[in-house]
Order: structure tokens, then sequence, then C-alpha cells
């Protein structure tokens, strides 16, 4: 393998690394609410709140950090990132008492969003231009990953050596992450995003605001199922709890399948991948609401939701780069905090209607019907490309009758 190809390989692996760390802190609580709660006294209720707190502080800090950073390189606001992403894991490991722990997880949350929105714009510049989405969706391994092995891991780490050993796992998770960031990932000349002006310009076009609403909606659309997915699969399917776990791994392997393959199909034509993984990510969660009713159906669609899912992630991270390509840093992380404002909506949406007697399924409709109006709105902006592409054709035409 030629030494820049090599290098190039690195890089990625650089930010993907930082994304499987950035993954695990985000879900890595989850598994450990009970001995947090025991060993803060607080009750699991609050000690949920450090997910909560996490994903409001991903969406609120993704636009935030990104503008404060807008006049740096772009591997020096990794580097930044990197390294308070690291503290505050570090001071979430050394919490004496639960105010310091939220607060090391909102540090870490506010460096999420911007990684996960400038990560992606570096990656897709290690590559040929028609390469960039298979880039993407190789940086984006790392978080699916992070749900394949590292959240499992992190837990049983965690459980077998007090929940402070997980975030020191993290902790050191990022610290190499950011010494291979420095290492591999180049630096070039003129690699910022600009000036906040020009950043800002960006978001008055209707274009970025409808692939914003795409991903808000198309990853609402496959977290209804998922936040949801564990008491569907024990209470309408009928699996043991004991089946869970292996039940998510394979969860996961279909995450990391769509990843890839959505970002290979990406690279050959962006739109009619968008409309596709969208439709596939609908007709998957509507076929889950009738196949989770039987335990092998259920399980063959486990797989099939993660693949589909998370297919439709490099597609919608291109796509935003693509309408804000003169300036994508901070469009790119404000999509970033799309994905989660998607989570929030689509679990409230369904909490309402379990609490509201519709059952388990219900939130599985919800999806379908958010992937429904993801896929109008892309349709929406697919219409408006034609539209831009075909004004200066028809200028052309009326220019050479007027002569």
């Amino acid at each position: 393998m030629p030494a820049s190809k090599r290098r190039r390989m690195f890089a990625l692996g650089a930010l993907a690394l930082g994304a499987f760390g950035i993954g695990l802190t985000e879900f890595v609580v989850v598994g450990l609410l009970g001995p947090l709660g025991d060993d803060l006294h607080v009750s699991i209720s609050t000690a949920g709140l450090l997910v909560t707190g996490y994903a409001a502080s991903v969406a609120i800090g993704a636009p935030l950090m990104t503008a404060a950073g807008t006049r740096l390189p772009r591997k020096t606001m990794l580097v930044i990132l990197m390294s308070l992403f690291i503290a505050g894991n570090v001071l979430a490991a050394k919490a004496p008492d639960y105010g310091v722990l939220m607060t090391g997880r909102v540090v870490s949350a506010l460096c999420h969003g911007a990684f996960m929105g400038i990560g992606p714009i570096m990656a897709a510049g290690l590559v040929a231009p028609e390469r960039r989405s298979r880039a993407i969706a190789l940086m984006m391994t790392g978080l699916t990953l992070s749900n394949v092995v590292g959240v499992p891991f992190g837990t049983a780490l965690g459980q077998q050596l007090g929940w402070r050993a997980a975030f020191w796992g993290i902790a050191i998770i990022g610290a190499v992450s950011l010494t291979a960031i420095i290492a591999f990932v180049p630096s070039r000349p003129g690699d910022s995003g600009g000036s906040l002006r020009t950043e800002l310009a960006v978001f008055r076009r209707p274009q970025v605001w409808r692939v914003l609403t795409i991903t808000m909606l198309g990853w609402g659309a496959a977290y209804a199922a998922i936040t949801f997915l564990e008491p569907i699969l024990t209470r309408v399917s009928g699996f043991d709890t004991a089946a869970v776990p292996w039940l998510l791994i394979l969860f996961g392997i279909g995450l990391t399948c769509g990843n890839l393959l959505g970002g290979r199909l990406a690279d050959r034509a962006l739109m009619p991948t968008l409309y596709g993984t969208v439709i596939a990510a609908t007709a998957a969660l509507a076929v889950f609401a009738f196949a989770a009713q039987h335990v092998v159906s259920a399980a063959i669609m486990v797989f099939v939701l993660g693949a589909a899912g998370f297919a439709m992630v490099p597609v919608f991270q291109t796509r935003v780069m693509d309408v804000a390509k003169e300036a994508p840093a901070l469009a790119s992380s404000v999509n970033a905090a799309a994905f989660n404002v998607g989570i929030a909506l689509s679990a409230w949406f369904g909490g309402l209607a379990i609490d509201g007697g519709l059952g388990l399924i219900a939130p599985v409709w919800i999806g379908v019907a958010l992937g429904l109006a993801a896929l109008v709105v892309a349709a929406a902006s697919g219409a408006a490309d034609r539209r831009t592409s075909t004004r200066p054709s028809s200028a052309l035409a009326a220019s050479h009758s007027g002569a």
C-alpha cells in the first residue's frame, strides 16, 4: 500500500476512533444507571437525566461550539474538541457527587455535535470527491461499533470495576484518538470554516433547512422503534431478557453494514440513494410492526432495522455538505444536532402513545409516519434541485431566442 494511502487510512481511523469514543460516552450510562444511582444516592429517574442532559447538550453545543471555532483550522478545532472531551470524561470519572458528574457529561456533550459535524468534512477531504460518502461512512463506523462492541464492553467494565472505570476507559480512548489526530490528520492551508457571517449565510437557503428537516424526521423515524426495542422484543415478541444483548449485537451489525452500504451507494447517486434509504427505513418499520409478533421474524427485522436506519446517515451528512458547500462546518454540526432532536421527538411521541394506551407497537407506526414525512420533504428538496438546474438552460434559451 502506498505511503499516502496508508496515511489516509490512519487519518480516517483516527476520526473513527474519536466517533467510537463519542458514541460510547453517549450510551454507556444506560447500562450503569443502577450502580450510579446507588453510589451517588440518587433515584434511577434522576440518574436517567444523565442521558437526557447529554442529548440536550449535544443539540445546544453543536452549533455553539462550531460557531466559536469558525476561524480556526479544522484540525486545530478537532484537537480542542477531543481535549475537552477527555477532560469531561476525566471529570465524570472523578466526580464526588451527581452535580459534578452531570457537569462532566455536559462538557463531553458540548464537543459531540461539533466533532461529528467537522469530522465528516475532514474525512471527505481525505479522498477523491467520488469517494467522499464512503469516507464519511468509514468514519461513522466508529459510531456503529461503539454500539456493537463498546457499550456492552463498557457496561461490563463498569459493572465489574465500578462505574468510574467506564469513564476512565473512555478518557483513554479519547487520548489515543487525540494522539492519532495530531499525528495523521493532515493540516491544509485555508482549511477553516471562514467567518461566522459566511457560515451563518448558508442558513438563508431553504435547501439547508429542508435537509435538516429530512435528517430530523428520517432519524426520528428510525429511533421511534429503536428507543422501545427492548420492551417490544421481550413483551411483544416473547424473547427472554437474556436474549436481548445478543439481539442488540445483531442490530449493531446491521447498523455497521447499512452505514457502509449507504456510503457506497451515495457516491454513485446521492439523491436516488436519499429517496431509497428513507423508503427502505420506512418500509422496514412497517414490516416490523407485524413481524414483531413472532420471534424468528422479529430477529430478522432487528438486523434489517439497523441496516436500513443507519444507511441514511452518510447520505444525510453528504447532502447537507452539498447544499452548504461554501461553508459546510456549521451546517454539518447543526445536522448532527438534528439527529439528536429527531431522537428526542420520536421518543417523546412514542412515550405519549404508550402512556395513552395505544400499545408498544404504536411508536413503530409513529416512525412510519415520520418516515413518510421525511420522504415528502426529500421530494420537495429534489424538486428544488431540478428547478435550479433548469434555470440556466432556460435563461440561455431565452437569450438565443431574443437574438
